[in-house]
């Protein structure tokens, strides 16, 4: 029998406060999108034709919201497991009046492979993704060649693909895989300085204040 697949996260319960369940609970029908196994329309999804983003692990939504309030021109397709980050998220999309961002409750692998034509996605962020940092876990980070490839071939010419992390041997990581993947190019030497438009996030500001550095990487679709 075919072994089950390597997942990146762990699904854990969390503190789901009354608000989240509540705009999980209301919200959900209309911003969510269920996870199928066929390329999704998004214009036909979001009503209009726009450049559409992945922000995949979104945790508890902060940056997610912010970045889609600051940006009203772009769609954004959220992507998540963990219940109660869900249920902040669109507490945040309603208390902001935010109209741009859908959400799939779903593997990040299997949405993307699945859901998401190719050439479609005019950026990924995958912002502080679980480093799992015990060397026997390593086989559990999302960013593996064969994510990379997947992402890139999901990108528009010239998108963007963004990861912030502040585990320095997964910064490592992701660099040297990135830099071997067919199809994208580093848009520096090395890594990049933090961009003004990317907010600060719960992990990051987290890492900063055990006092680990944070690296940004930013590689383009040729």
């Amino acid at each position: 029998m075919p072994h089950p697949p390597i997942r990146s996260y762990v699904l854990r319960q969390g503190r789901f406060s009354r608000g989240q369940q509540r705009a999980y609970e209301t919200l959900l029908p209309a911003l969510g999108l269920a996870y199928r196994r066929s390329r999704l329309d998004f214009p036909a999804v979001f009503g209009r034709s726009a450049p559409l983003v992945a922000e995949i692990g979104f945790g508890m939504g902060e940056t997610t919201a912010r970045i889609a309030a600051a940006n009203p021109g772009n769609d954004y397709l959220a992507i998540e497991v963990h219940t109660p980050g869900v249920g902040s998220l669109l507490k945040q999309l309603e208390a902001g009046g935010i109209a741009n961002v859908r959400i799939v409750q779903h593997d990040a692998v299997e949405v993307l492979r699945d859901m998401v034509p190719e050439s479609s996605l005019a950026a990924i962020h995958l912002f502080f993704p679980d480093p799992w940092p015990k060397k026997r876990h390593h086989k559990r980070r999302l960013l593996q060649p064969e994510f990379a490839a997947l992402a890139a071939s999901r990108l528009v010419a010239n998108g963007l693909l963004h990861v912030a992390t502040d585990w320095q041997d997964y910064a490592e990581h992701v660099l040297a895989v990135l830099s071997a993947t067919q199809g994208l190019r580093n848009t520096t030497d090395g890594y990049a300085p933090r961009p003004a438009w990317r907010p600060e996030t719960k992990f990051e500001r987290r890492g900063l204040d055990l006092g680990h550095a944070v690296w940004d990487i930013l590689f383009t679709r040729t």
